[in-house]
């Protein structure tokens, strides 16, 4: 306990991603005055291009995908009033078996130890009391969130420094609301196969193996508006399509798992700094 500002660090993958899973508590622990930094590792350009161009088309050009994700990453930070964005800079790999996966530059084939040493700098540099990023399998297998999952626990232990750590995950309960207004927006789209059907099922974690729910409920809106800010990959969002009622009933809790702490706070616990103020 010392007079030093709390620090946030949040580590994703690519821009977008920091609103999905972490918007609202970039946005109210920035409002209490807690510094709030977002480290994004990858450039993005394996998103959409204009006019909802694919990687692989005709016309999607990585570099200006990348230069328009960035633009958007700005705006969402301006959003959720962010104080600090780092860009780790990796090309974005695309999804798990794309051809980008093993191209030079791309996040995936970068050895972890590489990774690691840059955010390790980072850590040293703001000395987050929470550092918040992915589990190990991404939460739903993307190659970039599970490097990146990689590269802040490698960082952790390189920088020696014993921030309270936590992975995002979601409830199953919630899981299955999702998956309910999914089929609610995809009335007339064929019934999907059983068993990729059972798959959302196993992402996520059942609600007792959580341990710190935070209610951001109040910062909705914020986070609704940081997610529209990247429009470019609008197509991509389902969250956009609820409306900002619905999506504030069904997002304004974010949960995760604490992996590691040094307080001694009790869980469940309803805020990632308990213990720390």
């Amino acid at each position: 306990m010392t007079d030093r500002r709390l620090t946030l660090m949040a580590v994703h993958a690519h821009p977008d991603d920091e609103a999905t899973g972490t918007g609202g508590i970039l946005a109210q622990y920035a409002a209490e005055g807690i510094r709030t930094v977002l480290v994004t590792c990858t450039d993005g350009g394996c998103g959409d291009g204009p006019g909802g161009v694919k990687p692989g088309e005709p016309g999607h050009d990585p570099a200006a995908v990348a230069l328009m994700r960035r633009q958007e990453l700005e705006a969402s930070c301006d959003v959720l009033k962010v104080s600090d964005l780092e860009m780790l800079g990796y090309a974005d790999s695309g999804m798990m078996g794309w051809p980008s996966n093993d191209a030079p530059g791309s996040f995936w084939r970068t050895p972890v130890q590489e990774g690691a040493a840059r955010l390790a700098e980072l850590m040293r540099h703001y000395r987050p009391d929470v550092v918040v990023t992915y589990d190990e399998n991404g939460f739903y297998g993307h190659p970039d969130h599970i490097q990146a999952h990689r590269i802040t626990m490698a960082a952790l232990e390189m920088s020696e420094l014993t921030p309270k750590v936590y992975w995002t995950t979601a409830p199953r309960s919630m899981m299955q609301r999702f998956g309910e207004i999914m089929r609610e927006f995809g009335e007339g789209m064929p019934e999907p196969d059983p068993a990729e059907a059972a798959a959302p099922a196993e992402i996520g974690l059942p609600d007792d193996e959580i341990t710190t729910w935070v209610d951001t409920t109040g910062f909705s809106d914020q986070k609704f508006d940081a997610l529209a800010a990247h429009a470019s990959q609008g197509e991509n969002i389902f969250f956009l399509k609820m409306g900002k009622e619905r999506f504030g009933s069904l997002m304004g809790m974010e949960t995760f798992v604490r992996v590691q702490d040094a307080t001694g706070a009790a869980v469940p616990e309803n805020d990632l700094f308990a213990g720390l103020r």
